[in-house]
């Protein structure tokens, strides 16, 4: 699929955007998500978009929605605040909408890979988890991506989460102590799956192994971005 390396864009009439690559976490003008790597950027202005909102198909699709049809908006429908279905975040800015259904999804929710695959682990999207989420222990609503095992979740808002905590201890003006606070506040997820797994055999312990890997590739997925190196650096943050 070809992709434009320049665009205009009707939300930002004024100058044309470049297609760019990241590894500084931005925040998207058009939904008002976190994005990293390839994104639409205004040369002049302080403007950035993911490249999934800035060339937004008008109307989607989406197999766990079979009855559906998801119209993009620039802003939320008038009403009742929004949320959307996939990361369970409030819905600020552009989205995909079913008027029938009233369902609700960020563009690079709805844009989430069905299978992510990095050659060492295969991870699946599910709508309802099948066991506990493993960030979190609930299993509440919005969507989450699952081992081949079926025995790992990670709710996509579980992600989100870890996300924002990282970036602020890597990003913004926090001391030293406030880093190494929040590393030791964000759990090893490979290091809970070991502990929940303890005794069970060879098989089960080979499904534990696949939690730091998962969690890149997952970061990778949510980003909009299916780059492994961006993975890795935030990922690799995230699972000390």
């Amino acid at each position: 699929m070809k992709i434009d390396k320049e665009i205009s864009h009707p939300i930002h009439p004024r100058h044309k955007l470049k297609l760019e690559y990241t590894e500084v976490p931005f925040n998207c003008d058009g939904c008002k998500e976190a994005g990293i790597g390839l994104k639409y950027k205004c040369l002049q202005c302080e403007f950035d978009l993911h490249k999934a909102c800035a060339v937004a198909h008008p109307r989607i699709t989406h197999p766990f929605y079979n009855k559906c049809d998801f119209q993009f908006h620039y802003r939320p429908p008038a009403g009742a605040r929004r949320v959307c279905d996939v990361c369970r975040n409030e819905v600020l800015g552009f989205v995909y909408h079913c008027k029938r259904c009233d369902f609700d999804l960020h563009p690079c929710c709805a844009n989430l890979p069905q299978v992510l695959d990095d050659g060492k682990h295969t991870l699946y999207l599910c709508n309802k988890l099948s066991s506990p989420c493993h960030r979190c222990g609930g299993k509440g609503p919005g969507w989450s991506y699952r081992s081949d095992c079926r025995t790992y979740n990670l709710h996509v808002s579980c992600v989100k989460e870890l996300l924002v905590e990282s970036w602020q201890a890597m990003y913004l003006n926090v001391d030293k102590n406030k880093v190494r606070e929040m590393q030791t506040r964000i759990p090893s997820l490979k290091g809970t799956l070991q502990n929940h797994h303890q005794g069970r055999g060879g098989k089960v312990r080979k499904c534990c192994e696949i939690a730091g890997g998962a969690v890149r590739i997952i970061v990778s997925a949510i980003l909009g971005d299916p780059t492994a190196l961006i993975g890795a650096v935030v990922g690799g943050f995230m699972s000390k």
